[in-house]
């Protein structure tokens, strides 16, 4: 009995580590990432393409970040990244695109960066690609398909896109969810400008009652004045006699 319990003990403590190590190794794999993962349509939004180096051996190199063409943006503009050059490519695109009042007849179709020198990411290393853009479309989501190099020549294709209800796939790109706008803030300085105006007929109402009481204050302590001058003058007068 002794020694089934210590081979169900060992087995449960075998079981356990393997789960360990499997959880790990999926905690460890990593991909590129865009970060903030949600951003407001309509808008205009600071993102940064978070790129982690999987390979034990080569550096990453390249970074290419595909914008997609069923969700076209205006105006992209991007961080300098020391040792980094940075290139993006542009399309045509039909509507145009409405920038400012104007009417912008390209959009960013690519954005690519190239490490010069000793600038690639190593080995357990990370780097953040920052873009600002907009203004953001009126879609659900921008998936942002991604080739990430490495000096080995090697390629990772972060294509995948996520399926609605399914797993995460092997080779995920990064997705970009877009909410709503916020409701046009233009009501809220109506209704700011009528409650004031209530406010002020509010103050008016106020200071004419604290104005009349003040008066009636003042004309009490004027009748109680003069009755206590006419009280005073009468205890001066003689009393006449009869």
């Amino acid at each position: 009995m002794t020694r089934l319990r210590r081979t169900a003990t060992a087995a449960a403590a075998l079981a356990f580590t393997a789960v360990a190590v499997l959880g790990f190794a999926g905690a460890a794999s990593a991909h590129v990432t865009v970060n903030p993962k949600e951003a407001a349509q309509g808008g205009y939004a600071r993102v940064a393409f978070r790129v982690p180096n999987e390979s034990d051996t080569a550096s990453t190199t390249k970074l290419e970040v595909v914008l997609p063409e069923n969700a076209p943006v205006g105006s992209v503009s991007t961080q300098p990244v020391p040792g980094w050059t940075v290139a993006v490519e542009k399309r045509k695109v039909d509507p145009p695109i409405e920038v400012h009042g104007s009417q912008i007849t390209e959009a960013a179709s690519k954005i690519t960066w190239t490490a010069a020198g000793d600038a690639a990411i190593k080995p357990g290393q990370f780097q953040e690609f920052g873009v600002s853009m907009g203004p953001l479309p009126k879609v659900e989501s921008m998936v942002f398909k991604t080739l990430q190099t490495y000096s080995d020549g090697n390629v990772s294709r972060w294509i995948d896109e996520p399926q609605p209800g399914g797993a995460e796939p092997e080779k995920p790109a990064p997705v970009l969810t877009l909410t709503a706008a916020a409701p046009s803030a233009s009501a809220a300085p109506a209704a700011a400008v009528a409650s004031r105006d209530d406010d002020d007929d509010d103050d008016e109402g106020d200071g004419l009652a604290v104005g009349l009481a003040i008066a009636g204050l003042v004309a009490g302590l004027a009748g109680l004045a003069l009755g206590g001058l006419a009280f005073a003058r009468t205890r001066r007068e003689p009393v006449a006699r009869s």
